[in-house]
């Protein structure tokens, strides 16, 4: 399965957008990390609905959009998003995910069910014949610059034990939380497949942006 990296722009400076897009084109960026959070699901607020479609319509790499939202199914009409996107909603966030689920994959999107560190993975069983990705939380979702959960390595490596077992062998497993140089190693040695990368890998500070993408890209 291919390795795939997902900067997040919540670690950028927007003063600086328009570059920071132009660099990861030129790298090959597979996909852009957007974090949408309401002040409700999470007790902070990040990028809006009109961010999302500036960064759509701007640039043609994927978007990944992270919705950290309370009932993300009534919602997903606010967003731009469509053919090749990949779109997560929190299980916690919602007592209709099938109804989410099934609104992003009309718009052909990749659908994604993100949990929460503590959130085991039995809540996924009746959902994987609809589901294109996992996003696994290795922090509690909120803010950037926390510390790597570290029980949610042995989550991956059984997440993806348990996939290979059970044939769905074309499910992605996405980390997001300290997706640091060495971390990153370590989750890609697990199964994971598509990395968060934010203020402690491809935003570290000191070192230019291109050259973290290539270590990286290197590493897992």
């Amino acid at each position: 399965m291919d390795k795939k990296i997902a900067p997040s722009v919540m670690c950028v400076d927007f003063f600086e957008l328009r570059k920071h897009i132009e660099t990861f084109e030129k790298n090959n960026i597979d996909l852009v990390h957007l974090d949408v959070m309401d002040g409700s699901f999470v007790s902070n607020y990040t990028l809006g609905t009109d961010f999302v479609k500036t960064i759509k319509k701007n640039t043609n790499i994927p978007l990944d959009i992270h919705l950290m939202i309370e009932e993300p199914e009534k919602k997903l009409g606010w967003f731009e998003f469509g053919e090749g996107d990949y779109v997560s909603v929190h299980y916690e966030a919602t007592r209709h995910l099938n109804r989410a689920i099934a609104a992003i994959k009309e718009r052909g999107a990749k659908a994604m069910v993100a949990l929460n560190p503590a959130t085991p993975l039995c809540m996924l069983e009746d959902l994987l014949d609809d589901i294109d990705a996992v996003l696994l939380m290795t922090v509690n979702p909120g803010f950037a610059g926390q510390k790597l959960v570290q029980s949610t390595l042995k989550k991956i490596k059984k997440l993806r034990e348990s996939l290979y077992k059970s044939g769905y062998t074309n499910i992605e497993i996405e980390v997001d939380g300290n997706v640091s140089f060495e971390n990153a190693e370590l989750m890609s040695r697990a199964g994971a497949n598509i990395f968060v990368a934010g203020s402690s890998s491809v935003f570290l500070k000191d070192f230019e942006i291109e050259e973290n993408i290539k270590r990286l890209r290197s590493i897992i």
